[in-house]
């Protein structure tokens, strides 16, 4: 049959030449834009899954970017804390020098008081200046702020790290279970509050031994004495059992409580009345050690050294120091809130606990470096207390240990942070940002060698359309040979 009015075969090559010509087109698009999914309908399923990856990408993206930034925050905290421990490190030879008044004129020592001050106005300076884009480093505006502790319970308080949650404050609760003890031993009086015949036996603490040798007649007060003459060499202190009362026997204890501190005597000759207690009318022992307070911090079993304890806990990291008075009363709770402040870090994609570390950064100031056992800083300066030119380089030393410490161990939180923290997370976050990357990548990127064989694959199938329609449109001029 030959038709005219309807080409059936032209529509067909029609139809096929415009799915062919919307074929290519897509290729040129996916080709010009090198994506795959350049539109929902290209893959809808594939879209959906294409965009929650790439917003956990610039999730992580920018977590390595706050990773990189707290890193550099941390090396320049550490940086104005190396400063400060090569100061204290001055100070403390120029303390020990002044010490040599053998040796060291007045004129000297008030030179090196001189020097001290200076270096130790340059320690606030750096613990007022030090900062990062603006953000203060080392003047304790990133420390925890606490409010309602009491001093008589609790001396000092160094809060480490605390991630707040969803809560506003944490509220700390403090409880002795065990009470903190020294090391300590009795000697009789023999009722007379002398010795009755000449002894000669040797103390030794925790930082050393002496030896003494004691005429028979001696009174216990006079033994006191010549122990506490020495005990910072021996770490141990006399006092008669009852100050009121000379034969009321001598307790020999250490001066510090803990596992650490100890007390030993042993008799070297003579004195066979001579024996030391455990207690009066005790046993006779010749060594006693000091026990370390056992405590609960939020009802987790806190590490305990001496008055010392401390906690690190998921949520707490706290190292806090109770007064001996605290430490020796059990079940009497002691608590405080920790308000706000800290440093906040930010180390992975989403905003929630698990994904942000919080970190204290103590201030550094003079007033602060050192502890409330020994003093602080700031009163080694000429016109304080434990100043050189005021004859106390023993206590100014002291506080410059503790001020080390203190500087250095913060240095080593600092480093252990950076190390542990920030560089694994860092590391995790830039394998976690490439293999979220090269699966968005399959999902989202044009194959090229695909594409370009399925646009050959149109052009010539365009080409073959074309050239068909010609075909079929010229298909019913062949009626025009019945006519003629």
């Amino acid at each position: 049959m030959s038709r005219i009015n309807t080409n059936v075969s032209s529509l067909i090559a029609r139809n096929n030449l415009a799915r062919t010509n919307s074929d290519l087109g897509v290729r040129l698009q996916r080709l010009s834009t090198g994506l795959r999914i350049n539109r929902g309908a290209d893959d809808p399923a594939g879209l959906i899954v294409s965009e929650r990856l790439r917003t956990e990408i610039a999730g992580i993206g920018q977590s390595v970017d706050n990773i990189e930034r707290a890193s550099n925050v941390i090396a320049t905290t550490e940086g104005g804390l190396q400063e400060i421990n090569n100061l204290l490190t001055s100070i403390k030879s120029l303390v020990v020098e002044s010490a040599n008044t053998g040796a060291f004129s007045r004129e000297e020592i008030e030179a090196n008081q001189l020097q001290i001050d200076s270096a130790i106005e340059s320690i606030t300076r750096i613990s007022n200046t030090a900062s990062f884009a603006g953000l203060k480093l080392l003047n304790g505006s990133l420390d925890y702020l606490t409010s309602g502790i009491v001093t008589s319970q609790i001396s000092d308080v160094q809060i480490n790290g605390a991630n707040f949650g969803l809560n506003t404050s944490i509220p700390v609760t403090v409880e002795v279970l065990n009470s903190a003890e020294h090391g300590s031993l009795f000697l009789s009086g023999n009722g007379t509050g002398t010795f009755s015949s000449a002894v000669s036996f040797e103390v030794q603490g925790s930082t050393g031994v002496q030896a003494f040798s004691f005429a028979s007649g001696t009174s216990l007060s006079a033994v006191a004495v010549a122990i506490n003459a020495v005990s910072d060499a021996t770490g141990i202190q006399a006092v008669l059992a009852s100050a009121a009362d000379p034969t009321s026997g001598l307790i020999l204890q250490s001066a510090e409580f803990g596992s650490n501190a100890f007390v030993s005597v042993n008799k070297l000759t003579g004195g066979e009345f001579f024996n030391a207690y455990d207690a009066q009318g005790g046993a006779a022992i010749i060594r006693d050690v000091g026990v370390d307070t056992l405590a609960l911090i939020n009802g987790n079993l806190a590490l305990g050294d001496g008055l010392d304890i401390a906690l690190n806990s998921p949520t707490l990291n706290v190292e806090l120091t109770l007064t001996s008075g605290a430490a020796q009363t059990v079940n009497s709770p002691y608590t405080y809130t920790i308000t706000g402040g800290g440093a906040t870090y930010q180390i992975g994609g989403s905003i929630n606990t698990q994904q942000q570390v919080g970190f204290g950064i103590q201030s550094v100031a003079a007033s602060r470096l050192g502890n409330s056992r020994v003093g602080f800083l700031n009163s080694i300066v000429a016109g304080e207390a434990n100043s050189l030119v005021a004859g106390n380089a023993r206590a100014a030393s002291d506080i410059i240990d503790a001020a080390i410490d203190r500087v250095s161990i913060l240095r080593g939180r600092l480093g252990s942070f950076e190390r542990n923290t920030l560089d694994t997370s860092l590391r995790s976050q830039q394998v976690a940002l490439e293999n979220l990357t090269a699966s968005e990548s399959s999902i989202r990127d044009t194959d090229f060698a695909t594409e370009t064989a399925a646009l050959t694959r149109a052009q010539i199938l365009q080409q073959a359309g074309t050239s068909t329609l010609a075909i079929a449109n010229s298909t019913a001029q062949s009626v025009l040979a019945l006519l003629g």
